[in-house]
């Protein structure tokens, strides 16, 4: 039976009699043997608050973000392409409107075919230029459109890297895929946890905020 108590919380010695500490008052308890109950209570030190961190945001580009790049580049062809329609295709549409009105009858087949070629020659030219437009830039050291980069967007492969020209290439005719039925591969943009058309995951690649 030991002669003293000490506490386990202030370290006071006490009698072995004692049932309460007697300066802060907490129960004691004789258990102890007097090495053990010599020991003083160890003082923790309070753990300071723990700060909020905000969750990073996601890194890749969202659908509506991206839509936005598309419209900028649109704008953007459609200046280039609207001259290019004035000077090929609205010259035709004039022929053909003057010679109905002097005519009083349909214009010649020769008439309808000259307007039809150049039609389709515009619409060639246009898409080509769309399409060298979107490839060389998405593989340059931009890494993605005039648009994307206004918004801080580029165009990346699985490993995070610069894609070439040929995948660029392979990357805007996926686009026409993602066109059909509805455009829902490019609505896949807002519910894939990448933020993935079917493009990108058709030519592998990622479109990333920086």
């Amino acid at each position: 039976m030991p002669e003293n108590i000490f506490c386990s919380k202030c370290g006071t010695q006490n009698p072995a009699t004692a049932q309460f500490c007697q300066s802060c008052g907490l129960t004691l308890s004789s258990g102890l043997t007097p090495n053990q109950a010599a020991a003083p209570a160890r003082a923790y030190a309070a753990a300071p608050p723990v700060a909020y961190v905000a969750a990073p945001g996601t890194p890749y580009g969202g659908f509506w973000i991206r839509l936005l790049a598309h419209l900028i580049d649109h704008v953007i062809l459609g200046a280039i392409a609207a001259p290019l329609f004035f000077i090929m295709v609205l010259p035709a549409i004039v022929r053909i409107a003057r010679e109905a009105e002097q005519n009083q009858e349909p214009p010649s087949p020769e008439l309808i075919v000259t307007i039809l070629s150049s039609v389709f020659v515009y619409i060639a030219l246009a898409f080509v230029g769309q399409w060298l437009y979107e490839a060389l830039l998405t593989s340059s050291s931009w890494q993605g459109t005039i648009g994307k980069r206004v918004l801080r967007l580029k165009v990346v492969d699985e490993a995070g890297t610069r894609i070439g020209f040929g995948r660029a290439t392979g990357r805007f005719f996926a686009k026409i895929l993602s066109s059909m039925f509805f455009c829902i591969g490019f609505i896949m943009i807002g519910f894939t946890e990448r933020k993935t058309g079917l493009h990108d995951l058709l030519a592998g690649t990622r479109v990333l905020r920086y």
